[in-house]
C-alpha cells in the first residue's frame, strides 16, 4: 500500500506542453537567478544593437570630419569623436556588430568541434582516446591568448582568421569537458542496445551520446562567448585583430590607448565600458546556467519526502530514499525544477 503511495504522489507531477513548458522555464530562470537574467537582458540588447546598427548609429562610423576632431561629448556627438572626427557613440554601436560575429562564431564552431572530439574520443576508447587525448595536451600546454597570438601571425589580420585563430584554442577545453561526461554515458544500456543492434558508430555518437552531452555544451558555449569577445579586442588592440577602418572596441582602444589618454579621454573609456559589459553579461548568464543545469537535488512540489536528480538527460525521482521514476527529459527542464 505505502509503494502504491509513492506511486501516487509520483504521478502527481503534471504533464504541460512543450510551450508551456519553455515559458515556464523561462520565468523560474528569471526568479530564481536574478542576475543571470539581468546578464540574458544584456546579451540580447547587444544583439539587437548589433543587428540594427544602421538604423541606432547616429552616423557613418568611417566616415571623417576633420572639423571636429578630438569633440568632447556634446548633443551633436553624445560620446565625443576620435582623431580623424569619426564618432565614438557609432562606432561602438558598429563595433557591437564586429564583436557579436566573432564572439557568436567563435563560440559555436569552437565548442561544436570541441564536442564532437570529445564524444568521439570517449565512444572509441582505447589507443584512439589516448592518441586524441595527447594531441588536446599539446594545444592545452599553450596559454590561450599565446595560441591565438600565433595563428593569427601565420594567417595576417582579418575577420575571417582572427574567427580561425580564436575557434583553435577552444576546440581541445570543449573537447575535454565533453569527454569527461561521455566516458558515464557510454556505459548506459541504449548505447550497448544501439551497438547490440547493428547501428553505426556514427549513428551512435550524433543520435544518441551527443545529445546526452547538451547542458555542458550549453554552458560551455556562454563561456566561450565572453572570452571570445575579450580575445578579438586584445588582438585588435595589439594590431593582430580587425584592420582599419572597421569598427571595433580594440581597435578603437588602440587609437587612445597613449596619445590621448589624457587630451581625449573619452576615447578610451566608452569602447572598454562596452567591452567591460558585454564580458560580464556573458559571464553572469553563462555562471547561472550553469547552476541551473547542474544535476543536483531539488525537492518535489507537493511531495515533501520527494527529490530529483537529472543526469546526462534522465529525470530521476525518489521518494523516501528510493527510485520511483526514471524519464528522459529536455537539459532545459532544470530551469523549472
Amino acid at each position: 500500500m505505502a509503494i502504491g503511495q509513492r506511486v501516487a504522489r509520483v504521478g502527481e507531477i503534471p504533464e504541460v506542453a512543450e510551450g508551456s513548458r519553455w515559458w515556464r522555464a523561462v520565468r523560474m530562470f528569471c526568479r530564481k537567478r536574478p542576475l543571470g537574467a539581468v546578464g540574458a537582458a544584456i546579451v540580447v540588447v547587444n544583439i539587437a544593437v548589433a543587428l540594427g546598427a544602421n538604423m541606432l548609429a547616429p552616423y557613418d562610423p568611417v566616415a571623417t570630419d576633420y572639423g571636429a576632431m578630438l569633440a568632447r561629448p556634446s548633443p551633436t556627438h553624445a560620446l565625443g569623436t576620435d582623431a580623424f572626427g569619426r564618432d565614438v557613440l557609432s562606432r561602438i554601436i558598429y563595433g557591437s556588430r564586429t564583436a557579436m560575429l566573432v564572439g557568436f562564431f567563435c563560440a559555436f564552431f569552437g565548442a561544436t568541434i570541441g564536442a564532437v572530439i570529445g564524444v568521439t574520443s570517449a565512444y572509441f576508447g582505447g589507443k584512439v582516446d589516448l592518441l586524441v587525448q595527447r594531441v588536446m595536451d599539446i594545444f592545452l600546454a599553450f596559454p590561450l591568448i599565446i595560441l591565438a597570438l600565433a595563428v593569427v601571425s601565420i594567417l595576417g589580420p582579418g575577420v575571417g582568421n582572427v574567427i580561425v585563430a580564436i575557434t583553435i584554442p577552444m576546440i581541445p577545453r570543449a573537447a575535454l569537458v565533453s569527454r569527461s561526461s561521455s566516458l558515464a554515458i557510454r556505459e548506459m544500456p541504449y548505447v550497448d542496445a544501439a551497438r547490440a543492434a547493428g547501428f553505426r558508430h556514427r549513428r551512435i555518437i550524433l543520435r544518441h551520446m551527443l545529445p546526452n552531452v547538451m547542458a555542458p555544451y550549453l554552458i560551455m558555449l556562454t563561456a566561450y562567448l565572453g572570452q571570445a569577445i575579450l580575445l578579438e579586442a586584445s588582438l585588435s588592440f595589439l594590431g593582430l585583430g580587425v584592420a582599419e577602418p572597421t569598427a571595433a572596441w580594440g581597435l578603437m582602444l588602440r587609437g587612445a590607448a597613449v596619445d590621448f589618454a589624457e587630451t581625449a579621454p573619452w576615447m578610451a573609456i566608452f569602447p572598454g565600458l562596452a567591452i567591460s559589459l558585454a564580458v560580464f553579461a556573458f559571464n553572469l548568464f553563462g555562471d547561472s546556467l550553469r547552476d541551473a543545469l547542474d544535476p543536483k537535488l531539488r525537492p518535489l512540489r507537493g511531495a515533501p519526502n520527494a527529490c530529483q536528480v537529472w543526469w546526462h538527460g534522465l529525470r530521476m525521482v525518489w521518494i523516501d530514499g528510493r527510485l520511483n521514476a526514471v524519464q528522459r527529459c529536455s537539459p532545459f527542464e532544470n530551469f523549472a525544477g
